[in-house]
């Protein structure tokens, strides 16, 4: 009998449920895609039942369930900051002890009532560990050094470890409340961004701003060590103690108040965000490149939070040493469940690894600076399509019982119809495959459009997703092609690296857009895909090859092969606030709420113009918490 496990994240934020079966993972979900209620902390039960269903069994045939962090550690870590910090925080603490005390110490209790049937005990896991374990045992090398970066789990807010084969050794820790994360999030925090989803908008402005502040971050509050920990003067962070991040001290320091949420940027935002971005990055080359001397190891592995800077990434690809890197496509709590239940599974019950050969993918040579190495094992995400899929019966029944109106496209057909529709700068939803684990859509729950399209980046972030004009889109290349467009010839097919756009791909600079600062620089053309290219020419890039993604792929080489260019625009499904879509009628619902001119259910095509109009007011945006 195969041994089956579930991995469950839960109570934070980000809940989710992994099912792992003889060590192969073979489902994973995000609980925010069936509630549709974004960063979704509850028990994730929509999650585990879709897991329970993918693998055609219910909670009495697990023979584990992991939890990704340990409650009581947590809790001990809440008790003593309280303490430390009294009697500031008091209204925090009273907040926080009733459902400590009512639920989250009893946590084992309620895991095993909401999975009716299940017999066994449930096994805790320590988070950051849980990170680690979802960062190598899904990667594709034998021995890699591990990185962990995030807020805060238990005490850890970051780890150092290594990976041999089936097991994971934890060598270094930096402990709360000093935290590239939290330090990070502070400052979206002041920049008026939601702490914990905000800060990728963050991000996304740098580019905007100078590092002006680079200097007084430094001198006052953050020290960074040659290892990359960090000490941070906790005079001017109010997160211990406080429902807030910062206060007076640090806006005192800044020379002005936190930004109010929705209100107008300024460019001491744009140089606020700048400076920690350029703080971050520093912190994750030092800590990277102690993690390559402390372990010796040619490889890395990341995860946690701060792993979804992808800006930062692409600098520790770039200048760091290791040979390759890889990064959890789930690298955030999400992932936690993906990391206890492989953890688990390979450490023990000792399943070894699964090789590349064994789970039926493609083995190939991963040139690596000059090198022909070829992976041990697989990428066991399975291009991170862990989610639900809806087949081709499933839509027709969807279609036809709300009387839609759709044109049938065989396989064949399907992606030059798309490709053409594209060419005419239509912006297409496209619902197909396996819905993403993590936060990136990656062409199962796209939105995709042309990327040579000057006004493509404004009509999408204004019309369709209703959000922050500032804000770029990836591109997604086809792998062959990556080198001819980017400054990158790797794989980054989690859309987890940022790069410069080729210099040959670039239009020369006018004499009157040069002097232009802040958001002034936004509508300037910069190359010859300028939907993708930000304003220092960089690009959060996703390749794309067939044996991950047949029919995205095949979209993307039929346009290519109609316009010559093999980069399109892909966006995540949905607007501002509201998850990415999980179910055909949240992406019809999406497509009539925008300005999407077509929508792809699988082998369906629906275009906005034969549909019956939606008579809806905007109070649908109420529905979904701005982000």
């Amino acid at each position: 009998m195969p041994s089956r496990i579930l991995g469950i994240s839960a109570y934070y934020h980000d809940s989710a449920a992994c099912l792992v079966e003889d060590g192969r993972i073979v489902a994973a979900a995000q609980e925010e895609r069936f509630t549709r209620k974004k960063h979704d902390a509850n028990f994730p039960a929509r999650a585990v039942a879709y897991c329970l269903r993918e693998a055609g069994i219910t909670a009495k045939d697990l023979d584990l369930v992991g939890f990704y962090e340990k409650p009581l550690v947590k809790f001990d870590r809440l008790l003593e900051t309280y303490a430390a910090c009294a009697p500031r925080g008091w209204q925090s603490f009273l907040m926080a002890m009733p459902i400590w005390l009512s639920e989250k110490l009893w946590m084992a209790g309620d895991i095993k009532e909401q999975l009716a049937g299940y017999e066994g005990e449930v096994y805790f896991g320590d988070h950051h560990e849980s990170h680690a374990a979802s960062a190598f045992y899904p990667s594709p090398f034998e021995q890699a050094a591990i990185v962990t970066m995030d807020g805060v789990g238990e005490w850890a807010t970051s780890s150092i470890g290594v990976g041999r084969g089936s097991e994971i050794e934890m060598l270094r820790e930096q402990r709360f409340p000093h935290s590239l994360g939290l330090l990070y999030s502070a400052f979206t925090y002041f920049a008026g961004f939601r702490v914990n989803s905000g800060e990728y908008k963050v991000m996304g402005l740098a580019p905007y701003g100078e590092p002006k502040y680079v200097k007084l971050i430094k001198d006052h509050l953050v020290e960074i060590r040659d290892d990359g920990s960090l000490w941070m003067n906790m005079e001017y962070f109010t997160y211990p103690h406080a429902l807030t991040m910062t206060g007076a001290a640090l806006e005192r320091l800044i020379g002005g108040p936190a930004r109010k949420p929705e209100t107008r940027l300024t460019q001491r935002e744009m140089d606020l965000a700048r400076s920690i971005q350029d703080i971050t990055e520093e912190v994750m080359l030092k800590m990277t490149g102690f993690a390559h001397r402390e372990t010796g190891m040619r490889d890395l592995c990341l995860a946690g939070g701060v792993a979804l800077n992808c800006v930062g990434n692409g600098r520790v690809l770039r200048e760091g040493p290791f040979d390759q890197i890889w990064i959890q496509p789930a690298a955030g709590d999400a992932g936690g469940a993906l990391g206890v239940a492989l953890a688990l599974s390979h450490r023990y019950q000792q399943h070894p690894r699964i090789s590349a050969e064994a789970l039926g993918t493609w083995e190939r040579p991963s040139t690596v600076r000059g090198q022909n190495r070829v992976p041990r094992y697989a990428d066991a995400m399975s291009g991170s399509f862990l989610g639900p899929r809806f087949d081709e019966h499933d839509i027709a029944r969807f279609i036809d019982a709300n009387g839609y109106k759709a044109h049938r496209y065989e396989p064949a057909e399907l992606a030059d119809r798309i490709a053409a529709l594209m060419a005419q700068e239509k912006v297409i939803g496209l619902f197909q495959g396996r819905m993403e684990f993590g936060p990136r859509a990656l062409g199962g729950r796209s939105i995709i459009g042309d990327a040579r399209s000057p006004k493509m980046q404004s009509v999408m972030n204004v019309k369709i997703k209703f959000r922050e004009s500032f804000r770029p889109f990836a591109p997604a290349v086809l792998r062959e092609h990556v080198n001819e467009w980017f400054e990158l010839d790797e794989d980054s097919p989690y859309m987890l690296l940022v790069a410069d756009v080729q210099s040959s791909r670039r239009l020369p600079s006018r004499p009157e857009t040069e002097n232009l600062w802040g958001i002034d620089k936004l509508n300037v053309p910069r190359s010859t895909v300028p939907a993708i290219t930000h304003v220092d020419y960089s690009a959060r890039v996703q390749t794309v090859r067939r044996e991950a993604n047949p029919l995205y792929h095949d979209i993307i080489k039929a346009f290519h092969k109609r316009t010559g260019c093999p980069v399109i625009v892909n966006t995540s499904f949905n607007v501002r606030g509201e998850p990415i879509v999980g179910a055909p009628e949240d992406a019809y619902r999406c497509f009539m709420r925008t300005d999407m001119d077509v929508l792809v259910l699988e082998n369906l095509v629906l275009e906005k113009s034969e549909q019956a109009p939606v008579v809806e007011d905007e109070s649908w945006r109420t529905e979904f918490v701005l982000d």
